[in-house]
Parts: structure tokens; C-alpha cells; sequence
């Protein structure tokens, strides 16, 4: 076949093809070029879906009337102007290609006035033929009408979904787009309907309410960090937040809304401690960058950028989003930088610290007791409670109230997992704080501390090791010996010493202090198996906490193990010293709180 020059009403519908994949596709343009208008409030008008009509109408700059045959044109744009201007993109829309894409498989009107002229004009397109410009009445900004999307494409008409369909994704868009600006005023109506309304007072907060519920506000944390030319801001989540699905993930560059599989693997990353399997984390989060330093021309319909040093980019986000993780706490629904709590002085001498590897502080008189709890509860400490025998653990530092039916005194304030009372089952540590009842998994929580003590020996170097008296023999399979030759070394930084001993068989000599009396054997298999899992040692390297995951699982107290309450009270107080201590390692919550209106509610007190 002969080459020749397609058509320019071809050329727009193949444009239109990569562009406007849905309804949802022109609403996005329509509100994007409003934006870059300068707009204050966006309208945006809808009849079944969108398949019917979108009509979107702003309050920004307009369009002079000599030019509004030329915004329908082709790669027409006031944008851009020269091969430089690419290099430093500002404005979401900068090709000149959704209006006549648009225009090419739709009966569209566009109306605008110019801030200051006396009148406005429209003009008319249908099926990529333009119409003559006409006055109009309109008020200052422009109005888009879209009837009929894919009038003259029934294959691509008959591929739009229903109407709900449609209008959730409609919906999905505008909400991105209402996140990233939330100085502008947005109204949604479908069917004479109000969607919804969005006030521009520009405070985040209100518009992530208004747009992701309140909830969300209060199981999130604000991120504001700058550095490196770089700054982010927004919100992101706690892992109890988590959801079923990657919905409520908004990221922004520059006010764009992006999908990047860079900063996807930098938040799970930064989450990868905290989150139960299957579970995604929830955010929105704004990124400013110098637009030298983001290509935002890579990809047909603006979702994906690419990044002049995407390293930099995703060293920063993960590492702002990890430390803000790192300072959640249980018993505090806020990031803190310290615990600044009485509980922060708490400590206990008991027969288990060595076990728990808990820090044991000088012990001090009853004083102190006395000091912060009063004279009553440090004679009830000494003397029991209700004729019971008096608690075995010695005050240090501040020693707990009395527990049981007790009170907290009304001068002194609990620290936030209150004190223990109770273990049920054998699993769960029952404790009382000035809010109602705790509830602990003794196992989920241990494991959180002993892997937060792993991980920080491990990156200074100081794993506490100890060599065994009997060298333990393992019988391994062949390639299970040969990784442990092979990565001698990362064994060494983890606390183990392994010597191969034959061709399937290895030697324990050295292993973790913080391991005493754990099942070694099946241990060092389980991180064997790990390590010829993953290969290499750059695997290796990516999955070094899911090693110190086994562990610390293999290091924590054990089911159906019996705990003092000096043992369960220092379970607490080091709960609340320890970063990410509301969730284990794998992502299960370690606690659960119960307040006293929740316990009123269940055995219908008051009604």
C-alpha cells in the first residue's frame, strides 16, 4: 500500500484513543486545564455517566475569542513554547491534545470569557468539525459541554461500563484532583445530584475529612519533612488503618496526581514491619520537587513521571515515612518523640529479665512511691490489697499501684497500657488504664521488642552473641551448606557462628545471646531455608529483617507460659518504650484497647 497523510480527524481519533479511555478520562482534562486557568471553583455537571453529558465550567482566565478555534486545534497550547519549556513543566497539561481528542469523538461547546472583556464567545465542534465563533452570555471563565462521548465510535461506546460504573471512576478522578488543591472550591452533581461539595478553605485536613471520612484523619499520621530539594507532606495511615485494597493510595508530584512503582515500593518499604499480609497502607501525600528534576511527558495520559534521580526520591520518601512509623508507640495514637510519661521511669526487678532482656534500673525507696501515688497506695502496696499477700515485685525507680479492684489514684496519671491485672489463657496480658480495659498478646508484643533490640544491635554491629559449650551438629542439604560457606559472613553480623563440618552437614558453635533456650536447631534451618530462598547476598540484604523476623519469633515468650505481674507490668512499660510496639513483626496488632463506654455498651449499663 501506498504511504499517505492521515487525515487530521484520524489523526485526533488515534490521539483520542490513547487519551480518553472513559468518561472519566475528559473530566480529568476539563478539570486539569481549569486548574492551570487559574480557576478558584471547578463545577463539573454529569448525566448518565458521563456518556450523555459532562459539562465542566470554571471561574479562571478564559480564552481571548480570536483563540478559541485554536484551543480545538491540534498541539495548540499556551503552555509550552519552545523545546526547553519540556524540561520544566509546571502545569498539568501541556500538549495540546484532550481538547480536539475530545472534540474529534463528541458533540462539544466550548464557552469562555477573558477576565475584563465585555462578552463571551462560543464555538461549536462535532465530530472534529468546527463551528463558527458566536458571542454568548457567560461570565468570566469558560464552559466545556460534552455530549454524545463516542457518538461517531460505537466499538469504543459499547466498552463504557455501566452508569454506576462509570461515575465511581469519575468520582475516583475528581477526589485525586480535589486532594492535590485543596484552595479550590469543587461541586460534583450527576442527574441534577449533588455528589459532592468541597469548601477551598486550603487546610489538608478538611478536605481529606470531608473526602476520606473523619476516620481517617484520626488513624493517620501528618508528614511534613524538607531536605535534599525535596519536600513532602500529608498524611499517611497507621498499619491499624490498613485496607483489603490499594484504594485510598494518593501520591502527588508537583500537584499531579501520579502512579509511580517507585514510591509504591518506598511506602511498603517504610510499612514493611507493621503490615499484616495482604494488607495495603493508606496515604496522601504530596511531593515538591524542582520540575527540572521530574519528566512528566512519559506516559500518554500524564499517570506516570519519571525522576532525574529516582534513588534520591525514594531514600527520601522511605525514609520519612519509616520514621514516622518508627515513633508510634503502643497506648498512643499520636507519633511522640519520647515517651514523656511517668510510665517512662517504670521498671521491675524480677527473675525474669534476663529473659526478657529488659533494662533493670537501682532500685529506690518507697518514697518515690509514696512520692507519686501517695501515702495510701504505697501502704497497700506493702500491705496487699484486700487482705491478699503483698505483690512480690520491689518498687524501682516508680513502682505500679496496687492492682486489682484499686483505683488509680486521681493525682497521678497511669502510664498508657495502665497495669496488669490478669493473664488469660495463657496469651493475653489483661491490664486496666485510666480508659478502661487492655487487652495484650503477651507473644505478639514480646516479639516486637526482641526484634526492634535485633535490628538495632544488628546496624551498630553488637548482635550479643555467646559460643556453646557442645557445638550442636546439624544434617543440612547440600545447597543449604553451601549458603551457609557462602554468607559466613551475614551470619557472623547476625550473631551466628556456622562451620560446615561435611558436604551436608554444619556445626553451631556461636548463636544470639538473646536465643538462650530456644529450639537452635530448628532455627538455624529456618533461616537456612531463608537464605537459599532468596539467593543471593543483594537478596539476602533486602530480606535481613525477615531473618531477624525469625528470631525474635523464635526469642519471645511462648504461649501458655505463666507471668508474674512484675513480668507482665514490664511486658507493658516496655511496650510503650518501643518503636512500632502496636503491631508484631508481621504485621498483627499487638494490643487492643476497651474503653469503659465500650464495656458499659456491651452489658447495657445506663440504658
Amino acid at each position: 500500500m501506498p504511504i499517505r497523510q492521515l487525515p487530521d480527524l484520524l489523526v485526533n481519533q488515534i490521539a483520542a484513543g490513547e487519551v480518553i479511555e472513559r468518561p472519566a478520562s475528559v473530566v480529568k482534562e476539563l478539570v486539569e486545564n481549569a486548574l492551570d486557568a487559574n480557576a478558584t471553583t471547578i463545577e463539573i455537571e454529569l448525566e448518565a455517566g458521563g456518556a450523555k453529558l459532562i459539562r465542566v465550567r470554571d471561574d479562571g482566565d478564559g480564552i481571548e475569542a480570536e483563540e478559541l478555534p485554536l484551543a480545538l486545534a491540534r498541539h495548540a497550547t499556551s503552555k509550552i513554547a519552545a523545546l526547553e519549556d519540556l524540561d520544566r513543566i509546571a502545569t498539568l497539561g501541556f500538549r495540546g491534545e484532550a481538547l480536539p481528542s475530545i472534540a474529534s469523538v463528541s458533540r462539544l461547546t466550548l464557552t469562555s470569557r477573558r477576565r475584563g472583556a465585555p462578552h463571551a464567545h462560543a464555538i461549536t465542534a462535532e465530530d472534529g468539525r468546527l463551528g463558527a465563533s458566536k458571542p454568548a452570555a457567560h461570565p468570566e471563565g469558560t464552559t466545556v459541554a460534552v455530549h454524545d462521548l463516542f457518538f461517531n465510535v460505537p466499538a469504543r461506546r459499547k466498552f463504557l461500563r455501566a452508569e454506576r460504573t462509570e461515575l465511581s471512576h469519575i468520582e475516583e478522578h475528581v477526589r485525586a484532583l480535589a486532594l492535590a488543591r485543596p484552595g479550590i472550591v469543587f461541586r460534583l452533581s450527576h442527574g441534577g445530584r449533588a455528589v459532592f461539595a468541597l469548601a477551598g478553605d486550603g487546610r489538608d485536613a478538611t478536605r481529606i475529612d470531608a473526602l476520606l471520612g473523619d476516620e481517617f484523619g484520626a488513624q493517620s499520621l501528618a508528614i511534613e519533612a524538607a531536605g535534599a530539594g525535596l519536600a513532602l507532606r500529608g498524611r499517611v495511615g497507621l498499619p491499624t488503618a490498613s485496607r483489603g485494597q490499594a484504594d485510598r493510595q494518593y501520591f502527588f508530584v508537583n500537584g499531579r496526581a501520579v502512579r509511580d512503582r517507585l514510591v509504591a515500593h518506598a511506602v511498603r518499604q517504610a510499612y514493611a514491619d507493621v503490615l499484616f499480609h495482604g494488607r495495603h497502607a493508606a496515604f496522601v501525600l504530596q511531593l515538591t520537587i524542582d520540575p527540572s528534576a521530574v519528566d512528566v511527558n512519559a506516559h500518554p495520559a500524564k499517570h506516570e513521571v519519571r525522576f532525574r534521580d529516582s534513588r534520591l526520591v525514594h531514600d527520601f520518601i522511605f525514609r520519612t515515612l519509616h520514621e514516622a512509623l518508627a515513633q508510634t508507640r503502643a497506648g498512643a495514637s499520636a507519633p511522640v518523640a519520647a515517651l514523656a510519661s511517668p510510665a517512662a521511669s517504670y521498671a521491675y526487678a524480677s527473675p525474669m529479665q534476663a529473659r526478657f532482656g529488659l533494662p533493670v534500673r537501682e532500685a529506690a525507696s518507697m518514697d518515690a512511691y509514696a512520692a507519686l501515688y501517695g501515702n495510701g497506695a504505697a501502704t497497700a502496696a506493702t500491705a496487699g490489697v484486700g487482705g491478699a499477700s503483698a505483690p512480690t515485685w520491689a518498687p524501682v525507680g516508680a513502682e505500679a499501684p496496687p492492682t486489682g479492684n484499686a483505683a488509680f489514684p486521681n493525682d497521678a496519671e497511669p502510664p498508657p497500657l495502665g497495669f496488669a491485672i490478669a493473664q488469660l489463657h495463657g496469651i493475653f496480658v489483661l491490664a486496666e488504664n485510666a480508659q478502661g480495659l487492655v487487652l495484650v498478646d503477651m507473644h505478639a508484643a514480646h516479639e516486637r521488642i526482641t526484634y526492634e533490640r535485633l535490628k538495632q544491635a544488628q546496624a551498630c554491629g553488637e548482635v550479643p552473641s555467646q559460643t556453646l559449650l557442645v557445638p550442636i551438629p546439624l544434617r543440612v542439604a547440600e545447597r543449604e551448606a553451601d549458603a551457609c560457606d557462602e554468607q559466613a559472613a551475614r551470619f557472623a553480623a547476625l550473631g551466628f557462628e556456622l562451620a560446615r563440618s561435611g558436604p551436608t552437614s554444619i556445626l553451631v558453635r556461636r548463636i544470639p545471646s538473646a536465643l538462650e533456650g530456644v529450639d537452635v536447631e530448628r532455627l538455624v534451618r529456618d533461616v537456612l531455608a531463608d537464605l537459599v530462598a532468596h539467593g543471593s547476598d543483594a537478596r539476602l540484604v533486602e530480606y535481613e529483617n525477615e531473618l531477624l523476623a525469625t528470631m525474635a519469633c523464635h526469642a519471645s515468650v511462648r504461649a501458655n507460659r505463666r507471668l508474674t505481674l512484675p513480668e507482665m507490668n514490664a511486658l507493658l512499660r516496655q511496650m510503650e518504650e518501643t518503636e512500632r510496639s502496636g503491631q508484631c513483626n508481621h504485621g498483627r496488632p499487638t494490643w487492643v484497647q476497651l474503653t469503659k463506654a465500650e464495656l458499659d455498651r456491651m452489658f447495657l449499663r445506663g440504658r
